[in-house]
């Protein structure tokens, strides 16, 4: 099954810029068969449920471990929301 994620990080400490870069890399490096997009606000992510999941649970992970604190706010969509007109 496709899925679609549109994911937000919200570190709540200084210096949040960096661990925002940190996730983003960390996403990235580790993508394997899904495709990112990134924007000034989030983070889409397109590609198999599993693939997009474990990508997603992995990077939330680190992130929590290594920094503490954050808030994630992500919207979850079945299918490919590439294809909806007017998603872009």
């Amino acid at each position: 099954m496709k899925l679609s994620v549109e994911i937000s990080m919200y570190p709540l400490q200084e210096a949040y810029k960096e661990k925002i870069k940190a996730f983003l890399d960390d996403i990235n490096q580790q993508a394997q068969d899904v495709e990112i997009k990134s924007s000034n606000m989030s983070t889409r992510l397109f590609g198999e449920y599993k693939a997009v999941t474990e990508l997603l649970n992995a990077a939330m992970l680190e992130s929590m471990q290594t920094y503490g604190k954050i808030v994630f706010v992500a919207k979850y969509l079945e299918g490919d929301a590439r294809e909806l007109k007017g998603y872009e």
